[in-house]
């Protein structure tokens, strides 16, 4: 069986192929705004005008034609719903013309299904961190249950509020990790963490108020220092709480190598399981949506419309 899948919920449109056990094709392109965030009107505008050859272009990859094809998965949500939209109205049109079933994939769910393919830890705890979601994570029950998460804005999203600061191209994370590299001297910040949840928000307004009085690399190295030791600290609470033996790290965020460092320090401490997440599968991808829809395969689903405020902890596992 292969199954195709679009994922769409903010700047990629990402298409991926597989057969549940190999991603036979993983390709992308991200609307990059010449300056500040996301406009959703013009990232769909880039979504639609590159589906068609981006889809082409997974099937030549994996030596497939449409006809092939079995089940269409999209990303369903969380998301920004102009772009979100792009991926269900794709899939609906394939789905319809070409009689293949349509499967919607929880994105964040999907993050956490790539990540536990590709670690081979069949039941760690997760830190799942992206632009718009931070999230601790672990399957119990059925479901995956959240035990901590950001009570305002999103890791990614802070990167890239501090990095228009500084007028850092979106997506700013990349730029500050290298930035940040450079810094030596740690800057004391806000550090608001309540049993697992974590609060971002004030230290965007702390940076604000002192921009102009230390190195820019000083302040992007104790950023980082900072908020990655909120999310290992959350990350750890949970592991010591649930008593499982292993972590992963996984979304766009988990690219960053100083987040990943620190997390396998505190597992090495623990005597705890860790593995980074490849670097293809950490970001948004067409790959992680086809092969959440290859577990997915059987569902029945009533509602495939998109939700932009799609919780991990609403989708009854059903495949594990």
């Amino acid at each position: 069986m292969y199954v195709l899948g679009l994922e769409s919920t903010a700047h990629t449109f990402g298409v991926g192929i597989t057969d549940g056990k190999d991603i036979l094709s993983n390709v992308r392109d991200t609307y990059l705004p010449e300056r500040g965030g996301i406009i959703p009107s013009k990232a769909a505008e880039h979504h639609y005008s590159l589906a068609s050859k981006l889809i082409e272009k997974a099937l030549s990859e994996s030596g497939l034609k449409l006809k092939d094809i079995d089940v269409i998965a999209f990303s369903q949500g969380p998301g920004i719903f102009a772009p979100l939209k792009v991926s269900f109205q794709v899939a609906k049109y394939i789905s319809e013309k070409f009689n293949k079933k349509m499967i919607g994939v929880n994105h964040c769910i999907a993050h956490l299904e790539i990540a536990r393919k590709f670690t081979g830890f069949q039941d760690p705890v997760m830190l799942y961190v992206s632009g718009g979601n931070t999230q601790v994570i672990t399957f119990e029950d059925g479901y995956y249950r959240i035990f901590g998460e950001t009570q305002d804005i999103g890791v990614g999203n802070l990167l890239d509020k501090v990095g228009r600061l500084f007028e850092i191209k979106f997506p700013a994370g990349p730029e500050i990790e290298r930035i940040a590299k450079r810094g030596k001297r740690y800057i004391e910040m806000p550090y608001s963490i309540k049993g697992m949840d974590v609060s971002l928000s004030g230290i965007e307004t702390f940076i604000k108020r002192i921009k102009n009085s230390y190195r820019i690399e000083d302040i992007l190295f104790s950023l980082q220092e900072t908020v990655f030791s909120m999310l290992i600290e959350a990350s750890e609470r949970a592991i010591a709480y649930c008593g499982k033996d292993s972590f992963v790290i996984t979304g766009g965020v988990a690219a960053n190598k100083r987040l990943n460092e620190m997390g396998e320090k505190m597992c090495e401490e623990r005597k705890t399981k860790f593995k980074s997440i490849p670097m293809e599968y950490a970001g948004d991808n067409g790959a992680m949506i086809a092969y959440t829809g290859f577990l997915m395969k059987d569902y029945q689903q009533n509602d495939l419309k998109p939700k932009t405020n799609f919780r991990t902890d609403e989708v009854k596992i059903e495949y594990r």
